[in-house]
């Protein structure tokens, strides 16, 4: 099992950025993606973008041009960086871990608590 904690949410206003960590622990040597996921008011849980320990990212087309996923191994952190930050961005998000490149919830087996991010218009 692999321990999530979220951070770096918050309130920003239209056009700014954030960004979010997600730090793992546990059995962080078995899993091999780490994803974000995000659900706003009243919508279903989407997926964000997802990272390896070693290889390629992967990003949702929605938000491709806007995020950066990175991680920091010797740390165990994956980072979500959002720029030009819209309104439609609000949501709460999660981060999750999983053992297949996928964009799918299904795929991810242990999540965090989430971290709300606010976007003002």
């Amino acid at each position: 099992q692999v321990q999530l904690v979220e951070s770096g949410g918050g309130l920003v206003q239209a056009g700014g950025s954030l960004r979010l960590s997600c730090v793992a622990s546990g059995r962080t040597f078995s899993t091999q993606y780490i994803g974000w996921f995000r659900q706003g008011p009243g919508a279903e849980r989407d997926f964000v973008a997802a990272i390896r320990w070693s290889g390629p990212s992967l990003i949702a087309d929605s938000v491709k041009g806007r995020v950066t996923i990175s991680r920091d191994n010797a740390k165990n952190t994956v980072y979500l960086q959002m720029d030009s930050l819209k309104p439609e961005d609000t949501a709460v998000y999660y981060c999750a871990a999983g053992v297949r490149r996928s964009q799918s919830l299904k795929d991810y087996n242990d999540w965090g608590q989430g971290t709300q991010v606010t976007v003002s218009s």
